[in-house]
């Protein structure tokens, strides 16, 4: 699909019932080494007993995706979620705008702002993010729902179950995503018989 395409009024409201995944409000101590936590915590998601152990294995993988070892990188993005919960989409756009000119090798900036982007239906550049976020971190269960949810958004049911599938296969505990799952495949592949 030409990228032309996907490209949205971006001078729009933004829509109230769009819900992308957002890291918890507080978010616990991680283990220094990155990788080999990273590594564990997703499989303990995997193999979660309940949604109680999964939501502590998940805020502790956000947890690992927020840190950044840059404070200048913190403040900001910690000034571009309050701006995001203020509404203020052009101050949080312009945060952002720094966070990844300054740290492109961080994830979690990309993802706020693909986020960002889609809230403000901009589709185009939510998606590049959004291929951006998943070139550093193909687990990133958050932007491989919101890779869903747009693909859906945009009618291309296919490549919504998709995204939605890829994001259940690294955490099978999101909320609502084994829904959409379901009606996609029904419309998608058919119904059993």
């Amino acid at each position: 699909m030409p990228v032309a395409a996907l490209s949205q009024d971006s001078g729009t409201q933004p829509k109230q019932q769009k819900k992308l995944p957002d890291a918890p409000a507080k978010l616990p101590k991680v283990p220094a080494d990155k990788t080999r936590g990273l590594e564990f915590l997703f499989g303990a998601l995997k193999a979660a007993p309940d949604e109680t152990s999964a939501k502590h294995v998940e805020a502790r993988i956000w947890a690992i995706w927020l840190q950044t070892p840059s404070d200048t990188v913190a403040l900001l993005m910690t000034r571009a979620k309050a701006a995001m919960d203020a509404q203020n989409s052009e101050v949080a756009l312009k945060l952002l705008d720094s966070v990844v000119k300054l740290r492109p090798d961080y994830v979690e900036g990309w993802n706020r702002r693909a986020t960002l982007y889609y809230l403000r239906n901009d589709y185009a550049r939510s998606l590049q993010d959004i291929e951006q976020v998943l070139a550093r971190e193909p687990r990133h269960f958050g932007a491989l729902a919101g890779l869903g949810m747009i693909m859906q958004d945009l009618g291309d049911e296919k490549r919504a179950l998709d995204a939605f599938r890829r994001a259940l296969a690294v955490n099978p505990h999101l909320e609502k995503v084994p829904e959409l799952v379901k009606t996609l495949t029904e419309k998608v592949e058919g119904r059993d018989i």
